[in-house]
């Protein structure tokens, strides 16, 4: 990086003639007519998969399908500090088990691969050189100290903590001697310039003054590693990707990332910013609660069918809201033009019920049921085990019947082996004293009902 540094030492071009500018009919972010359409799912493995996550995953997913297009998988592992062991392997997995596996991802590779950023880190430090060279960027030497007395002093002030761009207007000569004692500076993206308004497919036309309300951003850190602007915007360049349906949070740095594309020349893909989901009561959903994470329903048996419909039903972009849509539905249903800028409140409580209805969609197939019975045989097993008095109650024959009777009546194959149910596989077993405080003719009602 020092050596870059000071191969660039040299005047600098302003930022707002680099790069070509965006017409009226380019800020529209129309792509090229019969390009194909390729869409990612770029979360970071800071986590397990939850139900956020999922559903900005099936968003994805049913528009590439619907479009015969790509759904790739990219994970966003560039903070190394907050990787969570695991969670890599456990999104991918998830997504498996929920029936939209990736087209491209780093377990199955692809043209446009590697799909985990830490190994594409190449790519950022070529598009840094550019933005440097043309003096888009500017590297920054402030000290970690310097920047949170920036942020105290803005906050006690009552004022949104921003960068100065005191390092912007640093002279050749003074960027030199910083080099020699710091040799590995951040590097920030010079903002400068009217924003280019571009049209959401969802909330409609936008543009974000950031350079007004902003400091300019850190896009390279020390340690080599891009922050989420630079690598997004050079990954979905180097992936061809198409669209970028993502969370609305994101909607406010669309304007950035289309002045870092601008500054590189780059023609960006279509945006489309999904309305956040949210708990029944409109608070946010929260990685604090254990019980969202995609591991836990299944677990708890409930289908993943069950989940994409119950997702999918609380929130726009259908014709209809309705029960019990399968995937082909979902994807064949799906019209982004449909999704509303409303937010999705997602009503857990309702879930056994949709499960009840996709598991008897299972049941009335031949096939479906067939694992069915398999499953519970194995339910039944881990559930009673040496209770088994009879082992004949798991032959698959008696166990697609209690499956055929008991359809309607269960939301999940789990009731099947609840104590409820408990009498289907093992006979009662009640003790002595407890028949005693049934009847004081215990003794006898029991040599007529067993005999001698």
């Amino acid at each position: 990086m020092a050596v870059l540094l000071k191969r660039l030492l040299h005047p600098r071009r302003p930022p707002a003639a680099l790069g070509r500018p965006l017409g009226r009919r380019e800020a529209s972010l129309d792509t090229h007519a019969g390009a194909a359409v390729r869409v990612r799912f770029a979360p970071s493995p800071t986590g397990f998969l939850h139900l956020g996550g999922l559903r900005a995953a099936l968003y994805n997913y049913i528009f590439a399908k619907k479009h015969r297009g790509s759904f790739i998988l990219r994970l966003e592992d560039t903070d190394q500090t907050r990787l969570v062991p695991g969670a890599a392997e456990n999104i991918e997995d998830m997504l498996e088990w929920a029936g939209i596996p990736p087209d491209e991802s780093p377990r199955r590779g692809g043209p446009a691969g590697p799909y985990l950023q830490s190994q594409r880190l190449a790519l950022y430090a070529q598009a840094t050189e550019a933005l440097l060279k043309s003096g888009a960027a500017y590297p920054c030497f402030c000290s970690p100290q310097r920047l949170e007395l920036l942020k105290r002093e803005a906050l006690r002030n009552r004022q949104t903590p921003r960068y100065d761009n005191r390092c912007r207007s640093l002279s050749e000569a003074q960027v030199a001697q910083k080099l020699a004692k710091d040799p590995k500076p951040a590097i920030r993206f010079h903002l400068e310039g009217e924003a280019p308004a571009f049209q959401d497919l969802v909330y409609g036309w936008n543009r974000h003054e950031v350079a007004s309300v902003e400091g300019d951003p850190v896009i390279l850190k020390s340690d080599g590693f891009p922050t989420y602007h630079l690598a997004c915007v050079v990954d979905d360049h180097h992936m061809g990707i198409s669209h970028v349906l993502r969370g609305s949070e994101w909607l406010v740095s669309t304007s950035k990332h289309l002045l870092l594309y601008q500054a590189l020349g780059w023609q960006p893909p279509r945006f489309a910013h999904l309305p956040l989901l949210l708990n029944r009561d409109g608070s946010k959903l929260s990685k604090r609660q254990g019980d969202i994470y995609l591991e836990h329903f299944a677990a708890a048996g409930f289908l993943p069918d069950a989940l994409l419909d119950i997702i999918t039903s609380c929130g726009s972009g259908f014709a209809e809201n309705q029960m019990g849509r399968t995937l082909p539905e979902l994807i064949t249903q799906f019209d982004l033009t449909r999704v509303t800028c409303h937010s999705a409140l997602l009503d857990l409580e309702k879930l056994p019920e949709f499960n009840r209805l996709h598991l008897r969609r299972l049941v009335s197939d031949e096939t479906q049921r067939r694992q069915l019975v398999g499953k519970l045989q194995a339910l039944v097993e881990e559930a009673f085990g040496s209770q088994l008095q009879d082992r004949h109650v798991l032959d698959a024959a008696y166990v697609e019947r209690i499956i055929l009777l008991r359809q309607g009546h269960i939301c999940r194959l789990q009731d099947l082996v609840s104590p409820v149910h408990s009498y289907l596989w093992t006979r009662p077993a009640v003790g002595r004293a407890q028949l005693g405080t049934v009847s004081e003719k215990v003794d006898v009602i029991a040599k007529r009902v067993l005999g001698p």
